[in-house]
């Protein structure tokens, strides 16, 4: 079930992207031959006037093939030339390369913003204190062998109870959770919440995971419901889409950044379709409103990596773009086409890596 729902997850997204392209290639008057959903072979399609329409096999991506984005005789002089996405005017080709990421951006607004209006399970550490329900303590992350996953503990467990033996608490904060842990001489039993089920484990604190005190392994955040009216859910749903493209952009700046430096343990920071796919099942069993807000992060994503300036992402083709404007001539076909198809086999090549780290994690 939950791959069923990746899967419809992805094409949503991925349906919403190259819809922006396909509608701002129409309204400029560009020619598009293909919307497809899906990689071929094909499994069902149809023509309506000068667009084929296909649903394909291998559901991971689709694409819009608009007449000119390859140059060649036919796109740059041909009998249709001039509805080609290559003789259209510079700013025109930026604005329908943009449109894929624009979307993917007001796709997440508006997931979040229903989120907001259902009420959405956030962080309430630095906003919407004052406006949270059902507030609680919810384990953020689980150290690798740490006493905690061993225990059992999993991200996303709300924790009900705490008790030492001396101290007892119910609905703990998490400055109560941190003294108990880092006081404690035996076992912790901890009460704990996934999904609709409760449970308990019983952990014993150890030295050496955080300097200077015991600790099992955790990290923790408070959160709590956050629920809005129709109007003001899009208002604060603008907010933090905005927060959160901000946020995502300067992650992939400084992971940039990092990979130019050498820095060591990058790729372990990537997760590609088998990782999300898990986390996705993770998400759905924490409630619709925050499966919404999850696919709205991956839609940020999607839409921030698309404009990183390497070849084959939408980046990559503005860059191009930008780069004829400035020298009034334009890059020779050659170049182009292959800067692109070896942008292409590179990000194949680094999204099948990531999968084959991503399968290993899993029967560890």
């Amino acid at each position: 079930m939950t791959v069923i729902l990746f899967i419809v997850i992805l094409a949503a997204l991925v349906f919403v992207h190259e819809l922006g392209h396909f509608v701002m290639a129409k309204i400029f008057g560009i020619r598009v031959d293909e919307f497809a959903l899906g990689f071929p072979p094909k499994i069902i399609g149809f023509k309506k006037g000068e667009t084929e329409y296909n649903l394909n096999l291998i559901p991971l991506g689709g694409y819009v093939k608009i007449f000119g984005e390859d140059v060649t005789d036919e796109t740059t002089s041909g009998p249709d030339s001039k509805r080609s996405f290559i003789n259209a005017a510079k700013w025109k080709q930026i604005v329908v390369l943009l449109a894929g990421i624009l979307m993917n951006i007001i796709f997440a607004w508006i997931l979040i913003s229903i989120s907001f209006n259902f009420g959405m399970l956030t962080s309430i550490e630095n906003q919407y204190a004052s406006n949270a329900k059902n507030v609680s303590v919810m384990v953020l992350s689980v150290l690798k062998d740490s006493p905690s996953e061993i225990a059992g503990l999993k991200e996303g467990d709300t924790i009900l109870e705490i008790d030492s033996g001396k101290t007892k608490i119910i609905s703990p904060s998490t400055t109560d959770i941190q003294n108990i842990i880092s006081e404690s001489n035996q076992s912790i039993n901890i009460e704990y919440q996934r999904a609709n089920a409760t449970g308990t484990v019983n952990i014993v604190a150890t030295n050496g995971i955080v300097a200077g005190k015991k600790a099992i392994g955790i990290s923790m955040g408070l959160v709590g419901i956050v629920k809005y009216g129709f109007f003001q859910s899009f208002v604060e749903g603008a907010k933090l889409t905005a927060i959160e493209v901000s946020s995502i952009a300067q992650g992939i700046y400084g992971f940039i950044v990092g990979a130019f430096k050498g820095q060591s343990g990058l790729l372990s920071q990537i997760t590609g379709p088998v990782g999300i796919e898990g986390m996705v099942g993770q998400a759905s069993s924490m409630g619709i409103s925050y499966l919404l807000g999850f696919i709205a992060l991956i839609s940020i994503n999607l839409a921030m990596l698309n404009l990183v300036p390497f070849p084959a992402l939408d980046g990559g083709r503005i860059l191009f773009v930008l780069i004829e404007t400035v020298i009034r001539k334009r890059i020779k076909p050659a170049i182009a086409n292959w800067a692109n198809t070896i942008g292409f086999v590179l990000l194949i090549a680094l999204m099948l890596f990531v999968t084959y780290k991503d399968i290993l994690r899993l029967i560890k």
